[in-house]
């Protein structure tokens, strides 16, 4: 595929053809373009899931990615148990968007409910708050207060 602007009606008369070349796996130096917003809809990609983003939460992301790994590949319910019962400080959060991208999936995208598990769940670093403390002698610490950007994906079984 030559470098073409994508206009609404390139995209309409060519939708095979470009789904099927977004669709393949890419080399490293000879990446497509990303697709806008508006491309991805006439395309109807990403219509098979539902996803959802929590920015700048005050947990840190190595904490996050511990609760995540626990939910990825898992069915909803099952999901949602697992953030009920454990004990860490990212689970509400975690709950919260897993939540939140189901009701995407739904409403949004007419997902099957049922059929619904988190295909993808994972955590970002967001900016860092920075902070000093008094130490001996008249000098100071700084202190790092991490952010994160959680995201959550379920998709539908097949």
């Amino acid at each position: 595929m030559e470098k073409v602007k994508m206009t609404k009606d390139y995209i309409e008369s060519n939708r095979d053809e470009i789904l099927e070349a977004y669709g393949k796996q890419q080399k490293k130096n000879a990446k497509k373009p990303v697709l806008t917003k508006k491309q991805k809809k006439l395309l109807g990609i990403g219509k098979d899931q539902g996803k959802a983003v929590a920015k700048f939460v005050r947990i840190t992301p190595r904490k996050v990615k511990v609760v995540a790994d626990l939910i990825k590949g898992k069915d909803l319910d099952e999901a949602y148990a697992i953030l009920d019962y454990t004990p860490k400080a990212a689970s509400p959060v975690l709950k919260k968007a897993v939540k939140s991208a189901e009701a995407n999936a739904v409403n949004n995208n007419g997902l099957s409910r049922s059929s619904l598990y988190v295909a993808d769940a994972y955590s970002s670093q967001g900016p860092i708050l920075k902070r000093f403390i008094p130490r001996a002698r008249g000098s100071a610490s700084r202190i790092n207060k991490r952010t994160s950007h959680v995201t959550v994906v379920l998709k539908e079984r097949v």
